[in-house]
């Protein structure tokens, strides 16, 4: 498969990689106090699943993104979308908390970690100079795959008690036939595929030398920090949103579910697909244009933030989750970019795991906490306090761009 037409065969395959890779996810979200009240357990006991989600995902990533830079792609993405999948799949047959944490939490987490930087560093290489926009395009499956699974989980979850396994064996099962389909299709011919040269003819790097050559570049390590805390908020508002729609608001289950992923994740794709094709036109000119629109997304989402926990009804409440989601959009367009853009094109996969990493751990406490806010003070506090970690990431950003990005660069 090669040329302008096996390529959109690629970004359509890894589109609906990215649709269960994401959507899946979700289910807990929103089916969490079906689930709750299926175990009989506190709401921290259930975020703590997510949380445990997170740790794994954080811990595996770091080889993952080793694992991309040295072997073949082919089989990281297609291992990983199947390992997930599987997760999913068992997460169905659970009796309990435990048996969520081993299954959703360990398997699924592992298997999404492997499946992500030789994901994004296969995508950078097919497409040098239009990176933001075929990530754009990519990352629209995962708004697309939240936005349905989501709406599917809150539907089964209302209609009967034991109505949240059904997600999960559903789109578990799928998930490992796309494995399967991509495993058929992304051939060892490829060259993109393929793993490096061998030993004897590639460059020797140790590993010190690698992590040192990625946090040499403080705006790396701004870029990071700054994933750290929109990952944060992202934890925390699809764990705990549905539920406080469902409680704050009176609305159904499968109302929360839905309108919380249809309009937050719709405002997010065209937030994407915007930033991603402004940065694209002007990185010549300015290459802090990629942390300037990451910026603006975090920064634009603050107010909105607040707004959706302490509107006085459902409608407002969701015009404002909706600019949300467009602000975060802008800033998923071009976090990966603003990272390639500091780091020789040697190390992007390890790189890609190394942020993620910090990401995943340092974020994974989200679903716990705000839950303990929840049941300490209100749900609108608990929401409302999301806010501060995307201004906190504005700061982190400014300065990498203020101080660092010049220094830095190294372009494509």
């Amino acid at each position: 498969m090669c040329g302008n037409a096996g390529k959109r065969v690629i970004v359509f395959l890894l589109w609906g990689a990215f649709f269960l890779y994401q959507g899946t996810r979700q289910i807990v979200g929103a089916a969490l106090p079906q689930i709750q009240q299926s175990f009989g357990v506190a709401p921290t006991a259930i975020g703590s699943v997510v949380t445990v989600f997170a740790l794994t995902y954080g811990i595996c990533v770091p080889l993952a993104g080793i694992a991309a830079d040295l072997f073949n792609r082919r089989w990281l993405i297609v291992l990983g979308v199947a390992t997930f999948s599987i997760g999913i799949f068992f997460s169905g047959f659970a009796c309990g908390v435990g048996a969520l944490l081993l299954t959703y939490g360990i398997l699924a987490g592992c298997g999404e970690s492997f499946f992500y930087p030789g994901m994004v560093t296969f995508l950078k290489s097919i497409s040098r100079d239009s990176f933001s926009t075929a990530f754009a395009i990519v990352q629209g499956g995962s708004y697309a795959g939240v936005i349905v699974i989501s709406s599917i989980a809150g539907y089964f979850a209302g209609a009967s008690d034991h109505g949240w396994r059904i997600p999960f064996l559903l789109f578990g099962g799928i998930g490992v036939a796309w494995s399967l389909i991509l495993w058929l299709t992304l051939k060892p011919s490829q060259p993109e595929m393929e793993a490096p040269p061998p030993p004897e003819k590639r460059e020797k790097v140790a590993f010190w030398d690698t992590l040192r050559a990625i946090v040499a570049k403080p705006t790396a390590i701004c870029a990071t920090l700054a994933m750290v805390m929109m990952l944060y908020v992202d934890f925390g508002f699809k764990t705990w949103m549905p539920a406080f729609l469902q409680k704050h608001f009176g609305c159904s289950v499968a109302y929360a579910a839905f309108s919380i992923v249809l309009w937050h994740y719709l405002g997010a794709f065209f937030g994407v697909q915007l930033g991603g094709r402004l940065a694209d036109r002007f990185v010549k000119r300015d290459c802090g244009i990629r942390l300037v629109v990451c910026l603006a997304g975090l920064l634009f989402g603050v107010p909105f933030i607040i707004a959706m926990a302490y509107l006085p009804n459902v409608t407002l409440c969701i015009v404002a989750m909706t600019l949300f989601g467009f602000a975060r959009g802008v800033f998923d367009s071009n976090i990966y970019a603003s990272l390639f853009d500091v780091i020789d094109s040697r190390f992007h996969a390890f790189a890609t795991g190394l942020m993620l990493a910090s990401a995943f751990i340092l974020s994974s406490a989200a679903p716990v906490v705000v839950g303990l806010m929840f049941e300490r003070f209100s749900m609108c506090f608990g929401i409302a306090s999301l806010s501060l970690f995307y201004l906190a990431g504005s700061v982190v950003l400014l300065i990498g761009r203020l101080f660092f990005i010049r220094r830095d660069y190294c372009g494509k």
